[in-house]
Formats: C-alpha cells, structure tokens, sequence
C-alpha cells in the first residue's frame, strides 16, 4: 500500500496548519508513519484517501458520524434546506421547530434548548450558567473523564496547560468516578464554594450501583447543579443518551457528535430556570450563554432533524450494540488464537468499543498500540478506535476480524522479538503533552 500523495500533502499541510489538522485526534502524531495522511471521501463506512487506498472505518469523525458517511437522508434534507438559505437577520422558524424536535426525542418537554455548533462550547455554557445561577466560582470535573472542552477551565487541568494563567487553573478541582467519598471530600473541602460537578455518565468503566443516585442527592442538598456530558454517549447508548439507561437527571446535559450525523451542531438541554439566565424573560442578572453567527445555521439544523428521524424509524441503536458485539466477540476470539489475550482487548460499551494494547510486561504501551494500527492499516482498516457505525455491515465485520487476526500474528511475533523489530518509525504519542 503506497502514500505517495499524502506524503506529498503532509509537509504543505504543516506549514499552512499548526499541527497538520484543524482537530489534535486527526493529527499525524496520533497514526503510524506509514498510514493515510488525508482522506479524500467516504460512503458508508468505507473511506477512500489521497492515494485511491479504501479503507473501513471506525470511529469515524471522532464518532459523529454515527450513521455513515454521506447518509442519503440526511444529506438531502441539508441541501434542500440550503438552497432556501442558510442564515438570516432574524430566527429561522427552523430553529423553533428544531428544539422542539430535539426535546420531544429526549423526553424533555419542559426543558430548554441552545444549539451551537460544537460540543466544548456547549459544555462550557453549561459551566457558565452553573456559576452564574449559584453564584459560585469553583467547577468540579470527574478525573477519570478524558475531555470536556477545549476551553481554559478545563485544559488547564490537563498536560497541555500552555497559555491558561495559574488562576484559572486554580478554579476547577476533581473527584473520582464511582467514588462518592471522593465527592464528600471535595465538598467539605470546598463548602458552599462549587457550582457544578461535570462528568460523563459511563466511558469504558459503567456506573456504581449508588454512584449516580448518591452524586445527585449530594448535589440537591447542597444547591450543586449537575452538568452531564452526553457529548459521546447521546444517541449511542439510547436516543435519549446514557442518563435515561442509568436512570440520572442532570440540570444541564450536553449534546453533540451523533446529533447531525457529521455535521457541526451541538445543543445544551437544560433545566428552564437555569437556562433562562440566558434569555429575555429573566429578572435575574443575565448571562451571554451561547451567540455565534453559524450557531443555528439552517442547513444544520434540517439535517439534525433528519438525523431524528432515522434514529426513530430505524433501529440504529440496536445495531450499533449489535455489530459492536460481533466485532468485540472477533477481536477476543483472535487475541486468543493468537495467545495475546492478556496483552490485547476491547473496552467499553459495545456502541463505543475502544481496544487496549499492553507491552510484554502487560503495561499499556503506546509502540504496541501504533503497532496494532500499522497492521491494520496495511490490511485495509483504519481503526483509531473500534466504535461502530449503522453502516458497518456483517461483512465489514468479517473483514474486520480477518484484518485483526493478521495484525494480531505480527503482535504475538513482537511480544517475543521486540516492537522495534516490525514497527516502522516512531511511535504515537498522547494528545495532551507540554513538548512535541
């Protein structure tokens, strides 16, 4: 498999771009040297990159394209919309018919509804209402959680603090998921002082039994409010997201990635006495919650809406837990043929299945991992993680699984031999890093 043009771009690409990508997960540091550089189109779950290569993919966008690529539907819904206009001086009636689209499919008729177009500016509205309603400056984040949003009061808790002043820093403090004493703990050290707890409701690791319900009362009794991020899970785990399965409420829930199927919306769903700080019928001082020029553009919003539809009317869900178990069962399966059952695996919930790789001394090891990706590349699949996707089909699947037993024969050769022996180049690196 020759990248002859993606070696050509790649160069172009990092003198016009910092970083190469306009997103840090897309970058090159995070894929094998030998792999695509650019993707040139997709249908289904099939992409094609900047050489003519195919390739099936997971994960695909960051898993917002939980549909696949180019999803008639969906697309055509956005290109009648556009050819009406995409963006006005005054509220598109779109935008009403929007919202209400998206809180009868959660379930949440009375709540209140804000779109924009990613989901860290939706997450961080969250965090600016929370402060503003309870007057209170400190955010609490779940530790164990990997991201939340690109803004200060969250990457300043992360390696890659560069440029958020100490100060900023200062104001968000953590606890640990399924650790209600670590809650306790943060409360009493910080009394009457945090005005939200901000966490996803399951990643690789499900809720504790009492985990959610103790989080909830502890926030009621202590005027916390709750910031839930269904930026991943929502549409995956259920239409109406991961807090409806695990039976949790927050105040404010974030929504994006599946919501349009790849396009750029994201929406904040929240409780209407918060979210009105941000409106016009508020006696309360106001808040500038969410206001950009694209925030609601029309095309966007036809294609959420479309995106709805097909969630409603075809068992999407289903099928994402179901192939996302085929796959899972082909991958154990393999690693066991193989004898790496200790070293190589899947986590997660079958709808978003990452996959761990260990070292010989069974430590996670990123040269394994950037190994594993090399392999599979080579064999026709580009799987930064395996999350699935409506169009993965059985024989996907089966080709899958087949790719995986072939990368799987080269891991078993350099747990014994050494990584260095089969990896070409260097190895992938974390996102959040200080240095290159």
């Amino acid at each position: 498999m020759l990248f002859d043009e993606s070696n050509r771009l790649r160069p172009l690409a990092h003198a016009a771009i910092p970083g190469g990508a306009h997103t840090y997960a897309k970058g090159d540091d995070q894929f094998p040297e030998e792999a695509p550089g650019f993707i040139v189109r997709g249908s289904g779950c099939h992409v094609w990159d900047a050489d003519g290569n195919e390739f099936i993919e997971y994960g695909m966008g960051l898993r917002s394209v939980t549909l696949g690529h180019g999803y008639a539907s969906v697309v055509e819904a956005a290109a009648r919309q556009m050819a009406d206009g995409l963006n006005f001086s005054r509220p598109a009636t779109i935008e009403l018919a929007a919202a209400e689209r998206l809180r009868a499919a959660l379930g949440v008729p009375d709540r209140m509804v804000k779109f924009a177009k990613n989901g860290s500016d939706v997450t961080s509205a969250a965090v600016k209402l929370a402060r503003a309603f309870t007057g209170r400056d400190l955010v609490a984040i779940c530790a164990d959680h990997p991201f939340f949003s690109t803004d200060d009061w969250f990457i300043g808790t992360t390696g890659m603090p560069g440029g958020i002043p100490g100060a900023i820093r200062d104001l968000t403090v953590r606890y640990r998921y399924n650790d209600l004493a670590s809650v306790e703990a943060l409360i009493a050290e910080h009394p009457g002082k945090i005005a939200c707890f901000v966490q996803e409701v399951e990643t690789t690791e499900p809720p504790a039994p009492g985990f959610l319900a103790g989080l909830r009362a502890l926030c009621d009794r202590h005027g916390i409010v709750l910031i839930i991020d269904e930026i991943i899970t929502g549409f995956r785990w259920h239409l109406r997201g991961a807090s409806h399965v695990h039976g949790v409420q927050a105040d404010l829930t974030s929504y994006g990635k599946a919501l349009g199927n790849g396009f750029a919306v994201a929406a904040l769903v929240g409780r209407a006495d918060i979210m009105a700080l941000g409106g016009l019928q508020t006696d309360q001082e106001r808040v500038f919650l969410l206001s950009t020029t694209y925030g609601a553009d029309t095309h966007t919003l036809a294609a959420t809406m479309a995106v709805l539809d097909v969630y409603e009317r075809e068992p999407v869900i289903e099928h994402l837990h179901r192939q996302g178990r085929r796959l899972a069962e082909g991958v154990t399966a393999a690693a066991a043929a193989h004898g790496v059952q200790d070293f190589v695996g899947v986590a997660g919930r079958d709808s978003n299945l990452i996959y761990v790789t260990k070292d010989a001394d069974g430590e996670r090891s990123q040269p394994f991992r950037t190994l594993f990706l090399q392999e599979l590349i080579r064999r026709g699949v580009i799987a930064p993680s395996f999350v699935v996707s409506y169009s993965h089909t059985d024989a996907d699947i089966d080709r899958t699984v087949e790719a995986v037993d072939g990368a799987l024969a080269v891991y078993a050769k350099a747990l014994s031999d050494g990584v260095e022996a089969y990896l070409v180049g260097r190895a992938v690196k974390p996102v959040f890093r200080p240095y290159v």
